[in-house]
């Protein structure tokens, strides 16, 4: 069976909070998922080449067309990124910014169904970061189900289960595994 739901983690720790709330919401989805972490791969920021224009493929080089094909394939997106100086983090960016090779001819993501989720000490920075990420992902059609933050700490001794963040996500888990079911329509959630 294919994958109907890919997670995205644009942290580089390891087993981070971010990348256990991404798995969170997969998991209380009760679809099949496949998780990824951008630090593993090399997916650099969209070079404006132009190349993608006639036949909606990145022509960069890099992992990222991989990926897109299997967020065409599967029918969401848990995306996670954090807060590092105020923006979103570099990974998480240059993803998002791939994004836009899939929409010239049609849009190859529209009504894909996503849960966005954020990090960071800054409780301003997070909800800058989530709004950037929604402007994003309106762009390219999509359903935005959830927003979900995180709230760091430092020297980050919070576990998120240990947050009201973790009953948001298994909510926003099963609202995704819904939409996608298409057992109820989206509507957007900012949490």
């Amino acid at each position: 069976m294919s994958i109907q739901i890919l997670g995205i983690s644009g942290s580089p720790v390891p087993n981070s909070n971010i990348d256990r709330l991404v798995l969170q919401v997969m998991q209380a989805s009760g679809l099949e998922y496949e998780f990824v972490k951008l630090s593993h791969l090399q997916v650099g920021p969209c070079r404006a080449c132009k190349a993608c224009v006639e036949d909606n493929i990145c022509k960069v080089q890099d992992d990222f067309p991989e990926l897109a094909r299997k967020l065409q394939e599967a029918k969401g997106l848990v995306i996670g990124g954090y807060t590092p100086s105020g923006v979103v983090d570099a990974l998480t960016k240059a993803f998002l910014e791939r994004l836009c090779s899939m929409r010239h001819l049609n849009n190859l993501y529209e009504q894909k169904n996503v849960v966005t989720i954020i990090s960071g000490l800054s409780k301003q920075a997070r909800e800058l970061a989530l709004k950037s990420i929604a402007t994003v992902l309106s762009m390219e059609n999509m359903n935005l189900v959830s927003q979900l933050s995180i709230e760091e700490n430092v020297p980050f001794l919070s576990a998120v289960e240990d947050q009201p963040v973790w009953e948001k996500a298994t909510r926003s888990g099963k609202l995704l595994g819904q939409f996608i079911t298409e057992e109820i329509e989206c509507w957007l959630d900012y949490e």
